[in-house]
């Protein structure tokens, strides 16, 4: 699946991180915690270069937790600080403030030995779009100041919140590559709900999840789909989406599966988490769960 979309917008927002890179102190990296690699930019490294950095799980409730851990320990071991976090419900927000601090404290600690008063941290929040940096925003500004929405796209311009005395934040419009030379990073994004379903081929996507979850968690395919075993190769996925079609009674009027229509049942269910709690990227040996 080869995905390419970059709207005009998303182009002028790496423009404008560019130029307003040199206001803050440090950058909030919002990313999707179960797709801790997927669902980073490759080019807001180019962007940011050296500028202090703390990396955000979103979403960790979706996110399978064993490899939640495993990845903010990667993370750590290559030098990026990173914490975990549900902005939605607002689990773990103390975290991000407490590590913005321990990050800058060498920063802090020389302003004040040349008797200068330290004042808020400004942070840049980027990320790809539906990640959930609108929503992070409310929640620490306590207001619902940021435009927000369940779809990619919805941020369009710059915008500085306060968060007490402590923290500003600039949001920035969802940043996402112009064409993923990766397939499988597309197939993750997309069904996670990080690209506009009307650019998806639904089918394609409904066999992917098919064939993720028959590697990766065939337990719950099984128990989900009431199933006994998941074979491998093409045949018996198509087998199986027939077996879900009729099963869930998803028939045309010809009593033929109607392959649109359970294919976005499939990917629904997935998001909504009626198959678990899924990671899509590992940092180690496959797990089957």
């Amino acid at each position: 699946m080869t995905i390419q979309w970059f709207p005009g917008h998303m182009a002028k927002a790496r423009r404008e991180v560019t130029e307003k890179l040199k206001l803050v102190d440090i950058v909030f990296e919002l990313i999707d915690a179960r797709l801790p690699l997927s669902s980073r930019n490759p080019m807001i490294d180019d962007v940011i270069h050296q500028k202090p950095r703390l990396l955000i799980l979103n979403k960790a409730d979706l996110a399978d937790s064993a490899e939640t851990t495993k990845w903010i320990q990667h993370f750590e071991r290559e030098g990026t600080r990173a914490v975990a976090i549900n902005s939605f419900h607002g689990h773990g927000l103390q975290a991000v403030t407490r590590a913005a601090k321990e990050i800058l404290a060498p920063k802090t600690e020389r302003m004040i030995s040349r008797g200068i008063r330290p004042g808020a941290i400004r942070a840049m929040i980027v990320g790809i779009p539906n990640v959930g940096k609108s929503t992070l925003i409310n929640r620490l500004a306590k207001k619902n100041l940021a435009k927000t929405g369940n779809a990619p796209g919805v941020t369009r311009a710059q915008q500085w919140i306060k968060y007490g005395k402590e923290l500003e934040l600039l949001d920035t419009p969802g940043i996402l590559w112009p064409k993923f030379e990766d397939k499988e990073a597309g197939y993750k994004l997309a069904l996670t709900g990080a690209i506009k379903d009307t650019l998806l081929n639904m089918e394609d996507l409904a066999l992917y999840g098919l064939r993720f979850l028959e590697e990766h968690y065939p337990k719950r395919l099984m128990e989900r789909y009431d199933v006994s075993t998941v074979g491998e190769g093409q045949d018996d996925i198509i087998n199986l989406l027939n077996h879900i079609g009729r099963q869930r009674n998803i028939l045309t009027t010809g009593n033929e599966v109607d392959y649109d229509k359970v294919s976005e049942l499939i990917v629904r269910e997935i998001r909504s988490e009626l198959l678990g709690k899924l990671t899509f990227d590992f940092t180690t040996t496959e797990i089957s769960k």
